[in-house]
C-alpha cells in the first residue's frame, strides 16, 4: 500500500476519490442535505468511529434506552399503518434484537469481493461483506447508537454497527436516517457509511407488501432519485457525489417465528446479482 500522507491517505483510496471528482457533480452540502453525512479520516472506520464524531460535534450519546434504526416507523410516508407489527418493532427497537447472517456469492464476483476486501474494506474495517458462510458461522454483533442535539434532545441519527464474531472485522458501521430526495416524493431511508474523506450514501424507497411486509429499494435512473451515491468532501461544506446508477439493493423484511423477524438483501451490479445476504433478527430474552 501506498501511503500518500494524512490529507490523501492511501494511493488506492485517493484514486477512488479523483474517480468521484472527476465523473461526479460538484455540489453545497448545505443545499443538498440528502447528501450530507458523516465522512471518516484517511486511516481506520472501524466500531469506535461513531464515538469519537459524537465527541467531536458535542452530540450526546445514548446506549440504555431502547434504540430503533428508525425511531417512529409512521415517518416511512405513512408505512406505519400498515406494516406487520414484527417489522415496525424491529425498526422502532433495533437494540432489542441479535442478528444471525448467511451470505451467498455469486461465483463470478467472488474475486471482486476478495480485491475489495484486501484493497480496502479490512484496512478501513468497514464494508467488509462476508466472503463465504464461515465468516459469519459464528455470528455478529450488534450496538445502536442514538445520537441527540445536546440542547434540544432531537435524534439527529442513529448508528448501527455490526462486527463479525468469527473473523472480528467490522461489517458495517452506518448512520441511519429517513431523508427526503428530488426525484421520489415521499420520504426515504438514508444509511451513511462513512470512508476516508468522504462517505457511500445509500437511499432506499419503502414499499408495504400486503402481507405487512417491507421493501427497500435503492434503485433509479438519474442524480437525486434513491439510488447508490458516492461522495467526497472537501472540509468546508463543498463536496463531488457520483449517482452510482447500475449499483441497486432490496431489502425485504418480513415477520418470521415468534419474537422474529428476517430480511433478504439482494445487491445487483448491471442488472446483475452479485451478493446475497440472509439475517435473522431475534428479540433478546
Amino acid at each position: 500500500m501506498i501511503w500518500l500522507g494524512d490529507k490523501r491517505g492511501y494511493f488506492s483510496d485517493w484514486l477512488t476519490q479523483q474517480w468521484v471528482r472527476a465523473t461526479g457533480r460538484r455540489i453545497r452540502l448545505a443545499e443538498n442535505r440528502w447528501l450530507d453525512g458523516p465522512a471518516g479520516d484517511t486511516k481506520l472506520i472501524g466500531r469506535e468511529f461513531f464515538d469519537e464524531y459524537a465527541r467531536r460535534l458535542g452530540l450526546r450519546v445514548s446506549r440504555h434506552v431502547t434504540r430503533g434504526l428508525i425511531s417512529d416507523f409512521a415517518e416511512l410516508s405513512g408505512c406505519g399503518a400498515e406494516a406487520d407489527h414484527a417489522v415496525k418493532d424491529f425498526y422502532e427497537r433495533t437494540s432489542n434484537y441479535e442478528l444471525d447472517a448467511w451470505s451467498q456469492w455469486c461465483g463470478l464476483f467472488r474475486p471482486f469481493g476478495v480485491g475489495l476486501a484486501l484493497l480496502f474494506s479490512r484496512r478501513l474495517q468497514q464494508l467488509n461483506v462476508p466472503l463465504s458462510a464461515l465468516d459469519t458461522s459464528r455470528g455478529m454483533t450488534s450496538e445502536v447508537i442514538a445520537m441527540h442535539d445536546p440542547e434540544s434532545g432531537e435524534l439527529l441519527q442513529t448508528a448501527w454497527v455490526r462486527e463479525l464474531r468469527g473473523t472480528n472485522q467490522v461489517l458495517y458501521a452506518g448512520a441511519y436516517s429517513v431523508c427526503t430526495v428530488p426525484g421520489f416524493a415521499g420520504r426515504c431511508v438514508k444509511v451513511v457509511f462513512p470512508l476516508p474523506n468522504g462517505n457511500a450514501i445509500v437511499i432506499m424507497r419503502p414499499e408495504v407488501h400486503k402481507d405487512g411486509s417491507l421493501v427497500l429499494r435503492s434503485a433509479g435512473r438519474e442524480f437525486g432519485d434513491p439510488g447508490f451515491y458516492f461522495v467526497v468532501q472537501d472540509g468546508n461544506g463543498a463536496a463531488w457525489a457520483r449517482y452510482v446508477r447500475n449499483m441497486k439493493e432490496t431489502i425485504h423484511v418480513y415477520s418470521a417465528e415468534a419474537d422474529t423477524a428476517r430480511a433478504d438483501h439482494d445487491l445487483r451490479l448491471w442488472g446483475m446479482r452479485f451478493l446475497r445476504l440472509h439475517y435473522r433478527m431475534r428479540r433478546r430474552a
